[in-house]
C-alpha cells in the first residue's frame, strides 16, 4: 500500500468503528439484543446486536466510489462500493471480472468480537478490521494484511498497524516490561485437555479468559499478556487485524509447533495459534507443548537456537566443536555455547590450528578430513552461555555417554540431544564423526524423531535426584560387604550380603548393569533392573520389576555405611539403616534420533566395535 492508500483505508476504518460503537451502545440494553437470528456464515450463531454491528460496515463500504471485498463472519462474502453490494465468491470473482470491475481492497471484519461479554457487559468487546490489498486472482493470505485495527469499546482502547511501520495503542507506541520466564508469565486464551497443556499451566503465574479472542491477542501488543493461545484453533477472521498489531510490536505468533501462519483469508480458515511477547518466552511455550508430540520437529519453528556441549579433556572434539559452530552459523542457526567450551575455543591458540589438526592426522583420519582449513572465530564469549541456563530447542554433544549425563544433570529444563560420539562407545550417542555431515543435513531438513527415556528419581535424606543409566550402592571401604533389605510395592523381596547394588533403567542397561551380568533391556519397556554385585548368596539372580513400583532399599548392619552413585556424575553418603526410595521420574529425557536403527542391531554394533 502507498501512503494515498493507507490514509483512504484509515478513514474507512475510523468510520467504522466510530459507526459500529455507536450502533452497539443504542442497542445493547434492548431485550432484542441477543435474540437468535440466524446460523452465520462462518457456522456460529448470530444475534440481533451482531446484525446491527454488520449493517454499519456494509453501509459505509457500500458507499466508497470504490469497489472492495468483505469477508465478514454473519454475511460471510461480499463485493461493495459505488452504492452497490451483492454476495460473491471472491476466487471466482477474482477469475471472471473485468478491469472495470475489480475491486481494490479486501475488508476482513469481525463487526463485534465478544458478543456474550457485550451482552451481558463483561467488559471485553469490540471489532476487529484487516484489510489487504487485491492480488491478480489469487486470495490474499494472513501475512498479505497490511493494515490492522482492533477497537475494545467497553475500555476504549484502540490498537493499531501499518505493516512495517509499527504498532500504536491509543496513538503511541506501547512499550511493556519483557518475561522470559514461564514462572513470571501471564497466559491468555483457549486451551484443551492434553497432558502437556496441563504441565504448562503448573509452570505459568497467572492465567486470564476474558472471551473476546481479537482483543485478548492484541493485549501481547501491550504486554498485558506475555502469552496468548488459541488451541481449539481461531478463526482466521478473529486473528487477521491481532497477528499483525502484535507482530508489528515485535510479538511472535505460530501455530502449536511453532510454524508461521500461512492461512488464507477465509471464513472457514481456523488455526491453533501461540502467541508471545518475545523469542525466548516462545520457545520454552513450544517445547512444552509438544513434549509428548513424537513427530515434532523443532526445526520447523522460527529462529530455532542449538546449544553446543563437549568434553573438555581433549583437544579433538574441541576443535570439531568449532566447525560444528561453524556450519550451524552459516546457516543461520542461533547458537549457544557451554561457558567452559567457549572459554577453550577463545584460548586456542589460532596460530597453531593447523598444526594441532596435521597432528591428528596420524591418530584419527576420519576426524583429519573433517577438521581439515578449519578457521575459528575471534570470540566465542558472545555465544557464552551456563548450561543449567540453556532454553535452546536442541543440544549437540560431543564425546560419550559421560557427557551426555552430565549434561542431562546440569540441564534446568528437558531440552532434545543430538549426541555426536567422541568417546569410547557411546551407546547413548546417535551420530559417528564420519556420519556428521549427512547426518547434520537430515536434521536440518527436518527428517529426524525424538525417542523417548524415562528416568528413576531417588529421594534420600529429603534430597531428590534422578538418574537416566543407574544407580550404585557400595561399599565405604573396599572389601567389605553390606547387607540389603529389597521391598517392592511394601513387600520384602530379597534380603542378601554383596558387594554393592545397581538399580538400572533400560538405558543403563547396557552400561555397569551389564558388566555386573545384568540382562539388556530395549528402552521401550517400562521397568526398572536390580542387580546385586558379587553377592554372597546362592541362587540370587538379577531381577526385573515393573517403573511404576516404589522401590526401596535399606542397609541392614550397624556401623556400615556405602556410597550411592548416581549415573556416575553425583556420590552421596548413605548410613547405616537408611532406606532410599526409589520410583519413576516425571522428568524424561528426548535424544535426536535419524536413523531408525532398531535398539539390539545398535547394542551388536556398539559390542562389535569393543572386541
Amino acid at each position: 500500500m502507498n501512503d494515498n492508500e493507507i490514509e483512504i483505508c484509515r478513514e474507512i476504518s475510523y468510520k467504522m468503528i466510530e459507526q459500529v460503537e455507536i450502533a452497539i451502545k443504542k442497542h445493547q440494553n434492548e431485550n432484542e439484543a441477543g435474540k437468535f437470528i440466524k446460523i452465520g456464515a462462518d457456522g456460529t450463531d448470530t444475534k440481533k446486536i451482531d446484525e446491527y454491528a454488520e449493517k454499519e460496515v456494509i453501509s459505509i463500504l457500500k458507499s466508497n466510489d470504490f469497489l472492495s471485498y468483505l469477508i465478514s463472519e454473519e454475511i460471510g462474502e461480499m463485493k461493495l462500493g459505488k452504492n452497490s453490494s451483492k454476495s460473491v465468491n471472491i476466487i471466482e470473482d477474482l477469475k471472471n471480472c473485468d478491469d472495470s470491475h475489480k475491486a481494490e481492497f479486501i475488508f476482513v471484519i469481525d463487526p463485534l468480537d465478544g458478543t456474550s461479554n457485550a451482552l451481558k457487559k463483561i467488559p471485553a468487546y469490540g471489532i476487529s478490521i484487516a484489510i489487504a490489498k487485491v492480488k491478480d486472482e489469487k486470495l490474499p493470505r494472513l501475512e498479505d494484511i497490511q493494515m490492522g485495527f482492533i477497537k475494545d469499546f467497553y475500555s476504549g482502547d484502540l490498537y493499531e498497524a501499518v505493516k512495517n511501520k509499527g504498532t500504536k495503542v491509543n496513538g503511541e507506541k506501547p512499550n511493556h516490561q519483557e518475561i522470559t520466564t514461564l514462572e513470571k508469565a501471564t497466559l491468555g486464551g483457549y486451551l484443551n485437555l492434553e497432558k502437556d497443556v496441563f504441565n504448562l499451566l503448573k509452570k505459568i503465574r497467572r492465567i486470564r479468559l476474558i472471551g473476546s479472542v481479537a482483543i485478548e491477542f492484541s493485549y501481547l501488543s501491550q504486554g498485558k499478556y506475555d502469552i496468548f493461545v488459541d488451541l481449539r484453533g481461531s478463526r482466521i477472521l478473529d486473528i487477521s487485524a491481532a497477528k499483525l498489531i502484535v507482530e508489528e510490536s515485535g510479538a511472535i505468533i505460530t501455530d502449536k509447533e511453532g510454524r508461521g501462519l500461512r492461512n488464507d483469508l477465509n471464513i472457514y480458515e481456523k488455526v491453533a495459534i501461540v502467541g508471545s511477547t518475545n523469542k525466548s518466552l516462545h520457545r520454552k511455550i513450544i517445547k512444552e507443548l509438544n513434549i509428548s508430540n513424537k513427530n515434532f520437529n523443532s526445526l520447523h519453528c522460527q529462529d530455532i537456537s542449538i546449544g553446543i556441549v563437549c568434553r573438555l579433556n581433549t583437544t579433538e572434539p574441541i576443535l570439531f566443536s568449532g566447525k560444528i559452530i561453524n556450519d550451524l552459523i552459516k546457516v543461520g542457526i542461533e547458537i549457544k555455547i557451554e561457558e567452559k567450551l567457549s572459554n577453550a575455543l577463545n584460548n586456542l591458540n589460532k596460530n597453531s590450528i593447523d598444526d594441532m589438526i596435521e597432528e591428528i592426522h596420524s591418530r584419527n583420519k576420519i576426524l583429519y578430513n573433517q577438521l581439515k582449513g578449519l578457521e575459528l572465530k575471534d570470540d566465542y564469549l558472545q555465544y557464552s552461555t551456563k548450561l543449567s541456563e540453556f532454553d535452546t530447542d536442541i543440544i549437540f554433544t560431543l564425546g560419550g555417554d559421560g557427557t551426555i549425563l552430565n549434561t542431562i544433570k546440569e540441564l534446568s529444563s528437558a531440552i532434545p540431544i543430538f549426541a555426536i560420539n567422541m568417546g569410547t562407545v557411546g551407546f547413548l550417542t546417535e551420530v559417528e564423526v564420519e556420519d556428521y555431515n549427512e547426518n547434520l543435513e537430515k536434521l536440518l531438513k527436518g527428517e529426524y524423531y525424538r525417542e523417548k527415556r524415562s528416568q528413576v528419581k531417588v529421594s534420600h535424606d529429603r534430597k531428590l535426584f534422578s538418574a537416566l543409566n543407574e544407580i550404585v550402592i557400595m561399599t565405604e571401604k573396599p572389601a567389605k560387604m553390606l547387607e540389603f533389605e529389597v521391598k517392592v510395592d511394601g513387600d520384602i523381596v530379597e534380603l542378601f550380603r554383596a558387594d554393592g547394588l545397581i538399580l538400572a533403567t533400560p538405558s543403563g542397561s547396557t552400561a555397569y548393569s551389564m558388566s555386573a551380568g545384568g540382562p539388556i533391556v530395549d528402552p521401550k519397556v517400562g521397568a526398572f533392573l536390580i542387580i546385586p554385585i558379587c553377592p554372597y548368596k546362592l541362587g540370587i539372580r538379577p531381577f526385573v520389576v515393573s517403573d511404576k513400583s516404589d522401590i526401596r532399599i535399606k542397609l541392614l548392619k550397624k556401623g556400615k555405611k556405602a556410597v550411592l552413585v548416581i549415573d556416575g556424575q553425583t556420590n552421596l553418603e548413605i548410613n547405616d539403616f537408611d532406606e532410599i526410595q526409589f520410583t519413576k521420574s516425571e522428568r524424561d529425557v528426548y535424544f535426536i534420533r535419524t536413523e531408525r536403527k532398531e535398539f539390539y542391531q545398535k547394542v551388536k554394533d556398539k559390542l562389535t566395535e569393543m572386541k
